[in-house]
């Protein structure tokens, strides 16, 4: 394993995840504030380790991997926890399970793009799907109302907003990857026909 800075970083960003979880086991603004806090570490874990990726040219393949992993690992775990708060202002399952379900399928497609030796990094679109998601789950986390303003609701109301861009460039993320899968395979023959060639004429 590459233990590039911007992979450390990475990591501490999947280490964030089981005490996030076990923060939000507890309840009152004491816990709520902690789990916030938390999750803003890792946020800006995620923003540290991009920019000293692209500043140094310390960019991993490890890293391409770990770090759209680590942001789903550390959004599912605050919003499964959030969903199956013991009390009226929690996050609706369902709309958790569409939120996973279009992580688990990219991440899957990933994988079998990986499988085909290519690597396809994040778009724009999914880059503002996660900024607006951790925006969203921050005001989750807080949850209570300070200075008038009600963190929850706020934090919902980017929620549905997140979801939607979510969807967006998971659709986004399907095309451009069988885009590329498509074409691979069509000069794949071609390829392996000149190989042939160069193979049967020495």
């Amino acid at each position: 394993m590459a233990l590039t800075a911007p992979n450390v970083l990475t990591l501490f960003r999947v280490a964030t995840a089981p005490l996030l979880v076990y923060l939000l086991l507890h309840t009152g603004p004491v816990a709520a504030a902690l789990a916030a806090a938390v999750f803003l570490l890792a946020t800006l874990s995620d923003y540290f380790d991009g920019y000293l990726a692209r500043s140094y040219g310390t960019a991993t393949t490890l890293g391409k991997f770990l770090d759209p992993l680590a942001d789903k690992l550390i959004v599912a775990a605050a919003l499964i926890m959030l969903a199956g708060e013991p009390t009226l202002q929690r996050v609706p399952a369902w709309l958790v399970v569409v939120i996973v379900w279009r992580e688990l399928m990219v991440t899957g497609l990933r994988a079998v793009a990986a499988g085909e030796g290519v690597v396809i990094g994040a778009s724009d679109l999914g880059k503002y799907k996660m900024v607006l998601q951790a925006i969203a789950i921050q005001g989750l986390l807080v949850r209570y109302t300070y200075f008038g303003v009600n963190f929850f609701a706020a934090g919902m109301f980017v929620l549905w907003i997140a979801t939607a861009v979510s969807l967006w460039s998971g659709v986004d993320y399907y095309v451009r990857t069988i885009a590329v899968l498509t074409a691979k395979e069509a000069v794949r023959p071609a390829a392996e026909a000149r190989f042939d060639k160069l193979r049967s004429a020495g």
